[in-house]
C-alpha cells in the first residue's frame, strides 16, 4: 500500500497557545515546569490530529519553543561560549540565543535571525568558531520527544536538519574565519550517536531535511553530501531508515548529487513548487529507494486539486510500484494555519476554496487511500473536491474588468521619477532641512495593551468610530511628544491604528479576504495572520491619509507616511495560484501609487514604502527566473512611488540584508533613502555600497529590535564607526533595525536616547 506522511506540523496550537505560554514564561507569569508541560500538551494534541486524519508517518521533533534550527544548535553542543559561560538553565540559554538576555548581570545579544529560504519564517543562524567542537547533549530532544509520542501510543518519524544543510546555513562567528562546511567530519559523529539513540528508542524511520539541495551549491558542499551519507549508510541497521527530504524547489540541477547518495530509504521532493522534476527524479532514484511525493502544498492555503495530485502520484507508482511511493505534504505545514474549523466568519463560498494544516493532513491521507484502494474508496470526497475547484475557477468574485483595464494602460514613464537623485536630494534638503546623520525610526512604536484593547472594542462595535478616532489621535499626540523629547529628526506617527503591516492594507483593498484565527509562526513567539488574495486588487478609498495628515498638522519636524510595498503585500499574503504573481504585484502597485500621491497632496513629504520581503521573494537559484522576478518586482515598486514631486523623499526599508547577489535591483529601486537590518550582520556586507558606488542615502540599523535588551550609547557608536568604514558621512542615517511594535516603551525610550546621543556625537565630530 501507499503510505502517507507529513513533513512537519504547525507548533503554535489552535489558539496560539505556545505564543501565550512562552511570553508568559518570559514575563515571569508561568513557571518553567508549566511551560514544559504546555509544550508536551501541544505535541500530543498535534500528533493525535495527524493520527486521526489517517497519516502513517507522523513527524516528531518538528516542535520547538522558538526555532527548530536553534534546537539543533543546542543539542549538538554548538552554543557559542558567550552563552555557555553564564551557566544559564538550558531553556534560558536557548531563549538567550533566540532573543537575547539582559538581566541579573547577564547581558548577551541574540544570534542572527534569517529567513528560512524564501518563506516568511525566520531561523536562528548557527554561529561557529575556528575551534568549534560538537557534543551531543545527554538527553537529546529528538529522542525525548520520540519516546513521549511512543508512550502515548503514536510511533513517529523524528525530523532532523541534515548535517550538510546545518553547516551550509551556518556562518563563522564574529572573530572567526572558519568555513562551516569544513566542520563536517567533526559534526558527523554527533549525528551518528543521535541516529543510534533513536534506533535504540524504537524509531524505524528518521526524516533528515536537506533543503539546501534546491540551491546553487559550491562544489565543496556538493561533495559533502556524498561524504555525509556514505558515513550514515555505513551504520546500516543500527540506525533508522532515512527519508532524505528536500523542498521549496527542484533538485534537477543537483541530480548527480542525488545519484551519489546511497543507503537512504526514501527521497522526498517538492512536486508542488516544481512538478516538472518528477521524471528526472524517477530516472535517478536507486532501485532500493522509495519516493516521497510532495503533492499537497505546505506553503499556501488553497484546497488541493485531488484529481491532479492523484495523477501525479500514479505517474510515480507506474514507475516504482505502490510499495515504493509515499504521499506527502510538499514541505512542513509550519507555514500554514492550524485549522479551517476555527474560521466561523468566512464567507461560505470562499471558505470552500481553502485548506489549512489539519485539512491538508486529511488531503494527504485521502490521496494515499485513493491510489492504494482506487478512487471509488473516496468517491464522495473526490466529487466534492472537484466541485469546489471548479467553483473557484469560474467565480465572478476573482475577476474585476476595471483592474484589468487599468493594468493595460501602464506605461514605462509611470515607473520613472521626474528627476535624477542629485536634483531630487537638493530639493528635498531645501524642503526638509535635515541635519547630518539624521535620525528616524522605521515606522511603528510599541503597541500597548491599551491600543489592542481599544482596537478590539472598536472591531466588536463596543465603541463608536468617533470614540476610536479620538483615542488614535491621542496616541499619535503622545508618540509625537515622545519624539520631540527624544530629539529625533524625522518623525513617524507610530501606527497605533494598524494591526499587521500587510493585513492593515489588505483590509482596505478590494480582492483580499481575512481570517480571525489563521495565525502562522514568523519567528519565536511572533505570529502573523496573512491575508489571502482571492481576486483582482484595487483601492476603493485612501487608507492612511487621515492619520498621517493629522500627524503632520501637530508635528514640528518632517513626518513620514508609512506604507507597505507591493512585493511585501504580495509575499506576506497567501497569493492567488491561478494568475502569475507579477500581475498581482502590479495591481498592488497601482493601488499604492494612488495612496502615495494622496499622501503627498496632504502635506506628507517623506514617504516610506517598505519592502522587507523583496529578498525573500528572490528565486532560490540564479538564472532567468531570478532576473525576471527582479525586473517585475523593481518595476512594481517604482510604479508605486515614482509619481511624486522631486521635493518628496521616498524611503524604503529592508530586513535581512543579504543582498550582495542582487544589489543591482536594490539600486534600481531609485529610493532616496534605504534603511536596512544590519545590527546582527557583519558590517562588511556594506562594502557592496562602495563597490557599486551607491550614490543615495542609507540607514543601516544600529540595534536589534527583535530583542528586549537596550544597547549602550557606546555600542551604537561602535556600529556607526564600522559603517563609516564603508559609507560616506553624508549618506548615513541613524535608525534601529526595524519597527518597534513588539517592544516595550521603557526599553524603546532608553535605546532611542542612546541612538540620538550617538548621532549628536558624530554630528559634532564631523562638523568640527
Amino acid at each position: 500500500m501507499v503510505q502517507s506522511s507529513i513533513l512537519g506540523f504547525p507548533r503554535m496550537g489552535v489558539n496560539r497557545d505556545l505564543k501565550k505560554a512562552t511570553e508568559a514564561y518570559w514575563g515571569g507569569k508561568l513557571s518553567q515546569a508549566e511551560l514544559l508541560e504546555e509544550g508536551k500538551r501541544l505535541r500530543l494534541a498535534h500528533w493525535k490530529i495527524q493520527k486521526d486524519a489517517g497519516i502513517d508517518s507522523i513527524p516528531s521533533n518538528d516542535f520547538s519553543f522558538y526555532d527548530h534550527v536553534l534546537d539543533h544548535i543546542q543539542f549538538f553542543g554548538a552554543v557559542p561560549e558567550r552563552y555557555t559561560q553564564h551557566k544559564l538553565d538550558p531553556i534560558d540559554e536557548f531563549f538567550a540565543m533566540g532573543r537575547g538576555h539582559q538581566k541579573e548581570g547577564v547581558d548577551v545579544p541574540s544570534l542572527e535571525m534569517v529567513k528560512w529560504f524564501d518563506s516568511n519564517y525566520h531561523y536562528v543562524k548557527p554561529a561557529l568558531s575556528d575551534n568549534q567542537s560538537f557534543l551531543l547533549v545527554s538527553d537529546p530532544k529528538p529522542v525525548r520527544e520520540f519516546l513521549e509520542a511512543k508512550e502515548a501510543g503514536i510511533v513517529t518519524r523524528p525530523v532532523l536538519v541534515g548535517p550538510v544543510s546545518f553547516l551550509h546555513l551556518a556562518k563563522a562567528d564574529r572573530g572567526s574565519s572558519v568555513d562551516p562546511i569544513s566542520l563536517l567530519e567533526k559534526l558527523l559523529p554527533v549525528y551518528e550517536q543521535l541516529l543510534v539513540k533513536l534506533k535504540e528508542a524504537g524509531a524505524e524511520y528518521v526524516q533528515i531535511d536537506e533543503p539546501v539541495l534546491v540551491l546553487d551549491l559550491p562544489q565543496k558542499t556538493k561533495d559533502a553530501f556524498k561524504l555525509a551519507y556514505e558515513k550514515i549508510a555505513s551504520l546500516g541497521s543500527s540506525i533508522p531508515k532515512v527519508v532524505f527530504a528536500t523542498y521549496f524547489g527542484d533538485i534537477v540541477h543537483n541530480i548527480d548529487v542525488v545519484k551519489s547518495i546511497k543507503g537512504i530509504y526514501a527521497l522526498h521532493v517538492d512536486l508542488v513548487r516544481n512538478p516538472e522534476q518528477l521524471d528526472t527524479v524517477l530516472g535517478a532514484i536507486h532501485p532500493e529507494q522509495s519516493l516521497s511525493a510532495g503533492v499537497v502544498d505546505g506553503r499556501n492555503i488553497w484546497k488541493t486539486n485531488l484529481k491532479k495530485a492523484i495523477e501525479t502520484v500514479e505517474t510515480a507508482i507506474q514507475k516504482l510500484g505502490k510499495e515504493r511511493v509515499i504521499v506527502a505534504s510538499s514541505s512542513s505545514l509550519l507555514h500554514t494555519p492550524h485549522t479551517l474549523a476555527s474560521e466561523k466568519g468566512l464567507d461560505a463560498e470562499i471558505k470552500d476554496w481553502f485548506s489549512f494544516a489539519t485539512e491538508k493532513a486529511t488531503e494527504v491521507a485521502v490521496i494515499a487511500k485513493a491510489v492504494t484502494e482506487g478512487p471509488a474508496a473516496v468517491r464522495d470526497v473526490l466529487e466534492a473536491n472537484a466541485k469546489s475547484v471548479q467553483a473557484r475557477a469560474t467565480s465572478k468574485r476573482t475577476n474585476n474588468p476595471e483592474v484589468k483595464e487599468r493594468l493595460s494602460k501602464i506605461t514605462e514613464a509611470m515607473a520613472n521619477r521626474k528627476s535624477a537623485f542629485p536634483t531630487r536630494i537638493a530639493a528635498q534638503q531645501k524642503n526638509l532641512n535635515l541635519p547630518e546623520f539624521p535620525t528616524t525610526t522605521i515606522g511603528s512604536f510599541p503597541q500597548t495593551k491599551e491600543i489592542r484593547v481599544q482596537r478590539n472594542k472598536f472591531t466588536k462595535g463596543e465603541i463608536t468610530a468617533e470614540e476610536y478616532d479620538k483615542f488614535i489621535e491621542k496616541e499619535i499626540q503622545d508618540v509625537i511628544q515622545i519624539q520631540d523629547e527624544l530629539g529625533l529628526d524625522v518623525y513617524v506617527h507610530g501606527e497605533p491604528e494598524r494591526n499587521d503591516m500587510v493585513q492593515y492594507f489588505g483590509e482596505r483593498l478590494d480582492g483580499y479576504v481575512f481570517t480571525t484565527h489563521a495565525w502562522v509562526q514568523s519567528y519565536g513567539s511572533r505570529c502573523v495572520r496573512p491575508p489571502i488574495i482571492v481576486g483582482d486588487i484595487s483601492r476603493p478609498a485612501p487608507m492612511t491619509v487621515k492619520e498621517s495628515k493629522y500627524a503632520v498638522s501637530i508635528s514640528k519636524k518632517p513626518m513620514k507616511g508609512m506604507l507597505t510595498g507591493p512585493i511585501t503585500c504580495l509575499r506576506w499574503s497567501y497569493p492567488r495560484d491561478d494568475i502569475h504573481q507579477s500581475i498581482q504585484a502590479q495591481q498592488l502597485a497601482l493601488a499604492l501609487r494612488d495612496e502615495v500621491l494622496d499622501l503627498e497632496a496632504a502635506g506628507v513629504h517623506v514617504i516610506q514604502v517598505d519592502e522587507p520581503a523583496l529578498r525573500e521573494g528572490l528565486p532560490l537559484r540564479s538564472g532567468k527566473e531570478r532576473e525576471d522576478y527582479l525586473k517585475w518586482a523593481v518595476q512594481s515598486f517604482r510604479l508605486s512611488t515614482a509619481g511624486v514631486a522631486d521635493f518628496t523623499q521616498i524611503h524604503s526599508h529592508f530586513c535581512y540584508s543579504e543582498f550582495q547577489d542582487f544589489f543591482h535591483a536594490i539600486a534600481a529601486l531609485d529610493a532616496d533613502v534605504l534603511s536596512i537590518e544590519n545590527s546582527k550582520s557583519d558590517a562588511k556586507l556594506l562594502k557592496v555600497f562602495i563597490d557599486e558606488a551607491y550614490p543615495r542615502h542609507i540607514g543601516p540599523g544600529v540595534y536589534d529590535i527583535h530583542s528586549p535588551r537596550v544597547p549602550s550609547e557606546q555600542e551604537i557608536k561602535d556600529r556607526v564607526e564600522e559603517m563609516l568604514q564603508y559609507l560616506k558621512p553624508k549618506q548615513l542615517w541613524i535608525n534601529p533595525d526595524c519597527g518597534l511594535k513588539t517592544r516595550q516603551w521603557k526599553e524603546t525610550k532608553a535605546a532611542l536616547t542612546n541612538l540620538v546621543n550617538a548621532a549628536k556625537f558624530y554630528r559634532s565630530k564631523y562638523s568640527s
